[in-house]
């Protein structure tokens, strides 16, 4: 279908709310979605192809759902108010996948990844989050507590268990990740664990696990558990 025809000039089985409405949201790929978002084109680009070039700046769908809107409006033909609806519908899609990970145990570094793995291997930074947990080990929240060269100086574990305290958390997970990929622990990381297990043993609160979130690239996976490889 040419991009320099508009969508309603596109036969009405081929126009994308119509194919929504008659197949359902899977019967569509990427760009006829974002194209029902965009609704319109510009000159000599309709929706559609101003979609798939949108994918195509951003290189792939989960990298366009963490720009920001204004790296989103920066875009020729997109502009702050199409900028925002994306991100609106991005915001939805990511609390709807979370919604059943939220009612489950997060006990285990696979459930650790499911939770927040997407979001923090698009950071640039490291970010470490503290998921603050029930006597049921479901989740209460999660809480960013530093972002930048995490350390066992600047990290410190009173900020860490500031937030347990406030919200009574019985145990918390603490996560970062490594935006280099690899998620093999520093000597530093190191060190700001064994301060953390000293911490929560004073505390009475249970630290179930650091994890440091990666790239699995081979056979090497995508984050490295203290708890699993027997460190807490």
């Amino acid at each position: 279908m040419s991009s320099s025809l508009t969508i309603a000039e596109f036969p009405l089985q081929d126009r994308p709310r119509e194919r929504l409405e008659r197949l359902g949201a899977n019967a569509l790929s990427d760009a006829e979605l974002i194209a029902i978002l965009l609704r319109t084109g510009i000159q000599g680009s309709n929706a559609v192809a101003l979609a798939a070039a949108l994918l195509s700046k951003f290189s792939n769908l989960r990298t366009l759902a963490r720009a920001s809107v204004k790296e989103i409006a920066s875009i020729k033909g997109i502009g702050p108010t199409k900028a925002i609806q994306l991100a609106a519908a991005f915001g939805l899609g990511e609390r709807l996948s979370r919604e059943e990970i939220v009612a489950a145990q997060i006990d285990n570094p696979l459930a650790v990844d499911a939770l927040l793995g997407e979001e923090m291997r698009s950071l640039h930074q490291e970010s470490l989050r503290v998921i603050i947990l029930n006597t049921r080990l479901r989740l209460i929240r999660t809480d960013e507590v530093f972002r930048g060269t995490v350390n066992e100086s600047i990290a410190h574990p009173r900020e860490i268990f500031r937030a347990a305290v406030h919200h009574s958390a019985y145990a918390i997970i603490v996560v970062h990740n490594h935006p280099s990929g690899d998620p093999s622990p520093s000597e530093a990381d190191r060190k700001l664990t064994q301060r953390l297990v000293e911490a929560a043993n004073i505390m009475q609160i249970r630290l179930l696990d650091h994890v440091i979130l990666g790239q699995a690239i081979g056979s090497r996976p995508s984050y490295f558990s203290f708890r699993e490889s027997g460190l807490i």
